[in-house]
């Protein structure tokens, strides 16, 4: 669909909700974010004695009573956790997007995609133990179903009447950014008026914690879990391994203006490219994550020297981050120097899936406030590779901010750059 004088339709952002370790809201959330809260500890979720890595940014305190009007507490009972934090998200989205599908109608142009890293690992592993234990006429007969990794985002489709296109995504870490990319493309090509863009994530199991240790990547700072997550600086030592679900609404302004829609942020970029290199280390130089960059300032229409800030995808793994600031420096060349990076995990930990969406969520929130949270833990950047830009580790920072972008990266050597603009209609 084309407007009236026959460019592509804009695309704007007009809900935010979020289910995080930070806050089980969007406000919570981001105010923890501006405090440099630390959520990050001891696991509870399983006894994790006998793991490399102990800690862990979990959810603990998830209540879904008030979404009981979405999906009923015989249904939430037997949904998988990634489902729940999503239904959950997405309510407060639409809520906050004063968006209600009145009719099949309505529904018809409205849709979702829903992102995971990993599906319904809960599911996964309870139902595998009871095969083990109990024998295959145990198993639930929700197994099938809940472990899928595209069941978030037809359960909220379900709940919400949402029948235009609807699918899972799954791109390892670049997902969350791939998904607002997508919903980007869809609604530029008229597929749809509306998207919810939402990534989930759910992966605390002994099995699930298991198989990332063993890839080497995530933190054993075990008895220091409050500075665990230290993107950037000389002494990380891997991600925090987190949870939770984060969701964009976005549709074309002229949807959004003619139901008198507030308008938080306008998409205007979107990057996506393969390494095609390997299945977890990035290429010397960060040449993939470099390109993905570079294509969203190419269809945003931009200079390097317009971008404001940069949201890094900076998980505090010392490969990532060095080939990260890498990437940065040669996609914006010197410029990279005056821009300032900082990092949403350094708190909420990774998200895997869902990270994406969660920093996506944060960089509308900068636009609107004019305000950058900083990179927690920074207390030695790590100059010796190379990571020396403006990591705005002095905390919160308030800057003027009209462009700014969103970088994910993911496992398989996905890249994915999202950029937002300050909406001033």
């Amino acid at each position: 669909m084309s407007t009236s004088n026959g460019a592509l339709p804009r695309i704007v952002v007009t809900g935010l909700g979020a289910v995080t370790p930070l806050g089980l809201d969007v406000e919570s959330t981001w105010q923890g974010l501006l405090a440099g809260k630390r959520v990050v500890d001891r696991i509870t979720k399983f006894d994790a004695t006998d793991f490399l890595t102990q800690i862990g940014a979990e959810i603990t305190d998830f209540d879904f009573g008030p979404y009981e009007e979405w999906l009923s507490p015989k249904e939430a009972r037997r949904s998988d956790p990634n489902m729940l934090y999503a239904v959950a998200a997405t309510a407060q989205a639409m809520e906050h997007a004063a968006i209600r599908v009145q009719s099949n109608e309505e529904g018809d142009r409205y849709g979702n995609i829903f992102g995971t890293g990993i599906g319904g690992l809960q599911t996964i592993y309870d139902s595998h133990l009871t095969l083990i234990e109990k024998g295959p006429r145990r198993v639930s007969p929700f197994t099938a179903t809940n472990m899928l990794p595209n069941m978030a985002s037809g359960l909220v489709g379900i709940a919400f009447n949402l029948r235009a296109i609807s699918y899972a995504l799954v791109s390892a870490c670049a997902t969350g950014s791939h998904v607002i990319g997508e919903c980007y493309e869809v609604l530029r090509r008229g597929d749809a008026d509306l998207m919810i863009a939402g990534g989930t994530e759910a992966p605390f199991t002994p099995f699930g914690m298991a198989a990332f240790h063993r890839t080497t990547a995530m933190t054993q700072r075990n008895d220091d879990p409050g500075h665990a997550s230290r993107p950037f600086d000389r002494d990380r030592d891997g991600f925090v391994i987190s949870e939770g679900s984060a969701v964009l609404v976005m549709e074309t302004l002229d949807h959004a203006q003619a139901r008198g829609a507030t308008i938080l942020a306008e998409v205007i970029g979107y990057g996506a490219t393969t390494d095609a290199h390997h299945v977890s280390t990035p290429p010397e130089g960060g040449e993939g994550a470099a390109r993905a960059m570079k294509q969203a300032l190419r269809k945003a229409g931009l200079d390097p020297t317009q971008i404001d800030y940069i949201n890094a995808h900076g998980t505090s793994t010392p490969i990532n981050d060095r080939e990260e600031t890498a990437a940065i420096k040669a996609a914006f060349g010197e410029v990279a120097y005056d821009i300032p990076v900082s990092s949403t995990k350094s708190m909420s930990g990774h998200l895997l899936g869902a990270a994406g969406t969660l920093e996506a969520v944060a960089v509308v929130k900068s636009l609107l406030e004019q305000r950058i949270h900083g990179t927690l833990n920074l207390e030695n950047p790590d100059l010796e590779n190379g990571c020396d830009l403006d990591y705005v580790a002095d905390g919160p920072r308030d800057i003027p901010l009209t462009y700014v972008m969103s970088n994910s990266f993911g496992f398989g050597g996905h890249n994915a750059s999202v950029i937002f603009k300050r909406w001033e209609g």
